[in-house]
């Protein structure tokens, strides 16, 4: 079974990597040096690079890497990346260490963004405390899931190309994930996302308690991550923007953001035609995005919008 190691780069990234001992596979590499250190540290062959989108944070190891080790990359078939990257799309599937990982579809911080799901094994996690809210460091339950920066722990991406139809399209397609499935998302924003959830919802005692864990996880020099989607269907408001009485909140906290001035001035970008015009080609996350209730994407629109402004 292989083991799942973060690699901290550049200020707050995460280059997730999965090895058997042997060979170790890496996730959206933003510097080499890291994971060269690590690979020799740990005495182990690079066999492959998985990329989720084509930011420079995710991308800039990667000519390196290569360079070093001669490892293929995988990466997003609808996003600008280097020659030689080996191109996939939703429904895709790669086999490595044992496991098989598929490829989700997930426009929203970027057009083409995607996410690598694997549920044929459950590696172990970084050496942590035990999570009392979620058995965190405990036998693992039913999948893997490298999410780059669609999905965070308690928060999600920022729109950068995509619309927020897209994205809570993309954030209910993760979500419908198991609930053991491990979160391995690339930054550690973990109590930031708090401060505005815990601002959104201070009475909420279940983000109190995670706020407690991370803070002393952080505090031990260890990170918050990985989260899963059980933690985030339960906490995230982001995973929870059609409640009532989050998007209640959401109003109170809008006001109080605009009343201080710190609201953001410029909008999320919301579909203004969700379903795609004549003669597109029909895709999974198209679809789902299609089905989305206009007052859902609104909701979740300035769901972004206000965290995007919160100071």
């Amino acid at each position: 079974m292989p083991l799942l190691h973060p690699i901290p780069a550049l200020s707050d990234n995460y280059i997730w990597a999965l090895h058997d001992g042997r060979q170790a596979w890496v996730v959206d590499p933003g510097q080499a040096e890291p994971v060269l250190d690590w690979l020799a540290a740990e005495r182990l062959q690079l066999a492959g690079i998985l990329l989720t989108h084509h930011h420079g944070d995710h991308t800039g190891g990667v000519a390196a890497l290569r360079a070093a080790t001669a490892a293929p990359v995988w990466g997003p078939a609808h996003e600008p990346l280097p020659e030689g990257v080996q191109r996939v799309r939703d429904g895709d599937s790669l086999a490595l260490l044992g496991g098989r990982f598929e490829v989700i579809e997930v426009p929203g911080h970027t057009a083409g963004h995607i996410a690598w799901y694997c549920a044929g094994f459950a590696p172990a996690a970084p050496t942590t405390a035990p999570d009392p809210a979620s058995e965190r460091g405990q036998t693992l339950g039913e999948g893997l899931l490298f999410c780059g920066d669609t999905l965070f722990s308690i928060g999600c991406g920022r729109l950068f190309e995509g619309t927020a139809a897209q994205m809570l399209a993309s954030l209910d397609r993760l979500a419908a994930l198991p609930e053991p499935t491990l979160v391995c998302c690339t930054h550690e924003y973990t109590l930031s996302n708090l401060r505005f959830a815990r601002a959104l919802e201070p009475d909420h005692p279940g983000l109190a308690d995670y706020q407690r864990w991370c803070e002393q996880q952080r505090q031990a020099g260890r990170p918050t991550l990985p989260s899963r989607i059980g933690r985030e269907r339960a906490l995230n408001p982001f995973l929870r923007s059609r409640e009532p009485a989050l998007r209640q909140a959401l109003q109170q906290l809008a006001t109080a953001l605009v009343a201080a001035g710190a609201a953001a001035s410029t909008p999320a970008p919301v579909a203004s035609r969700i379903r795609p015009g004549p003669g597109a080609a029909p895709t999974a996350e198209g679809a789902a995005a299609a089905a989305l209730w206009p007052a859902d994407v609104h909701a979740f629109a300035a769901l972004r919008r206000c965290k995007d402004g919160f100071p």
